[in-house]
C-alpha cells in the first residue's frame, strides 16, 4: 500500500493534503488582499494630506507675495517709521562716496574725546 492509496476516515491522504493546501492558499490570498487594502487606504490618506499641504503652501506663498509688495512696504515705512524716499539732493555717485566717507571719518575723529587718565591705585605695603 503506497502513500497515495492510503485512506484517512474514508478520504485518500492525497485529497486531504490537497484540501489543506487549498485552504492555506485561500487564507494567504485573503490576508494579502486585506493588507493591500489597508495600505491602499493609507496611501490615499497620505495623498489627501499632501494635496492639503500643497494648497496651504500656495496660500502662504500668496500671502508672502502680498506682504513683500514694494508699495505696501513703502506705506508702512512712512506710517510707522517716518521714512521717506531719498531726495535728489541726498543721492551720491560712486565717485563721491569716497569723499563722503573721508568727511565722516574726520568728523568722528574730531568729536571723539581724548581718553582720560585712569586713577592710580594706592599701593599697599606688605606689613600693613
Amino acid at each position: 500500500m503506497s502513500l497515495l492509496d492510503r485512506k484517512v476516515r474514508g478520504f485518500k491522504l492525497v485529497d486531504v493534503v490537497a484540501v489543506g493546501l487549498l485552504a492555506a492558499l485561500v487564507l494567504g490570498v485573503y490576508l494579502a488582499k486585506t493588507i493591500a487594502g489597508k495600505e491602499r487606504a493609507e496611501i490615499a490618506r497620505i495623498d489627501r494630506q499632501i494635496a492639503a499641504e500643497r494648497g496651504r503652501i500656495r496660500l502662504l506663498q500668496a500671502e508672502v507675495t502680498h506682504l513683500e509688495q514694494p508699495s505696501r512696504i513703502g506705506q508702512l515705512s512712512q506710517a510707522y517709521l517716518g521714512m521717506a524716499p531719498v531726495g535728489a539732493k541726498n543721492e551720491a555717485s560712486a565717485e563721491e562716496l569716497e569723499a563722503i566717507a573721508e568727511k565722516a571719518a574726520k568728523a568722528a575723529a574730531k568729536s571723539k574725546p581724548a581718553p582720560a587718565a585712569a586713577p592710580a591705585a594706592p599701593l599697599v605695603e606688605a606689613g600693613q
